[in-house]
């Protein structure tokens, strides 16, 4: 009986995986708009009637696609951010975990980029929100740590996540397999904006 449960649960996960790629497919290669679940199924050897055991719209499979990977990689940046210990590494470690992980899966990113305004719409959502909301915390904590000089933390938030954001669709685009320049890059920015530290300026003013 035991093994018979463990099958037919093995076959929903398989099943429920299916569906979920077959998703990410649709929605980078046609957009959320375009496409119905009769398209998703299409891409899956599962039934139509199927997919309603699993997800009750294509909405959801957007949801559980976004879900699946940025609950996780928000629990690794609070992390990483939490325990750093100079302003560098909270920056640099942040987006190169952020732009390996865009590198390891392209075709995630690319389903945030194709359908920009149906993810704005979970911005506030349990996924997105508490993405937001754990960044915002955890400046919140460098500057009690004083790593971080006191500042408007939601506009710093949104900064960072901008950048993040434009990186990444550079990284897809242009296919680059090594996330440590971009990261290099964006550190460089928040800790020294676009003419580098405070000494060279002095000097080129010089």
């Amino acid at each position: 009986m035991t093994e018979i449960i463990g099958k037919r649960e093995r076959n929903k996960a398989a099943n429920r995986a299916e569906i979920l790629a077959a998703g990410s497919k649709c929605f980078a290669e046609h957009g959320y708009e375009a496409i119905t679940v009769r398209d998703i199924i299409r891409g899956t050897t599962l039934a139509t009637g199927t997919f309603y055991n699993y997800f009750p719209d294509k909405q959801s499979v957007l949801h559980a696609l976004i879900e699946s990977r940025v609950d996780d990689l928000t629990r690794r940046l609070s992390a990483i951010r939490r325990n750093a210990d100079n302003l560098r590494d909270f920056i640099y470690d942040t987006y190169l975990t952020t732009f390996q992980t865009i590198i390891d899966d392209p075709l995630f990113y690319q389903v945030i980029l194709r359908n920009i305004p149906a993810v704005q719409e979970l911005l506030d959502d349990s996924i997105m929100g508490i993405s937001v909301a754990a960044l915002e915390n955890d400046i919140r904590d460098a500057v009690d740590r004083r790593l971080i000089p006191e500042v408007d933390v939601p506009f710093l938030a949104a900064a960072f996540f901008g950048v993040a954001h434009e990186f990444g669709r550079m990284l897809v685009r242009r296919g680059d397999r090594d996330p440590k320049p971009a990261a290099e890059m964006a550190t460089r920015l928040f800790l020294h904006g676009v003419t580098g530290s405070n000494d060279t300026q002095k000097k080129a003013v010089a």
